[in-house]
């Protein structure tokens, strides 16, 4: 996904902070166990240990990069 984020497609904001849509959240493809609205993977089929430590970000209270 190196894409930039599309506002509206790929997230909104709420009160000042970044929601990730489903869409955006299942194309990443993998459970950030941030807890996030939209989430397509309600802590199942991927979890943070599964990610390569190199990829593991924090995406808590993070603004989109474009």
């Amino acid at each position: 996904m190196s894409q930039p984020l599309v506002e509206g497609r790929d997230y909104y904001l709420e009160n000042g902070l970044y929601v990730f849509t489903a869409s955006y959240l299942e194309q990443r493809g993998f459970c950030c166990e941030a807890n996030c609205r939209h989430c397509p993977y309600h802590g199942g089929r991927f979890t943070r240990a599964e990610i390569p430590p190199s990829d593991q970000k924090s995406t808590k209270n993070t603004p989109p990069s474009n």
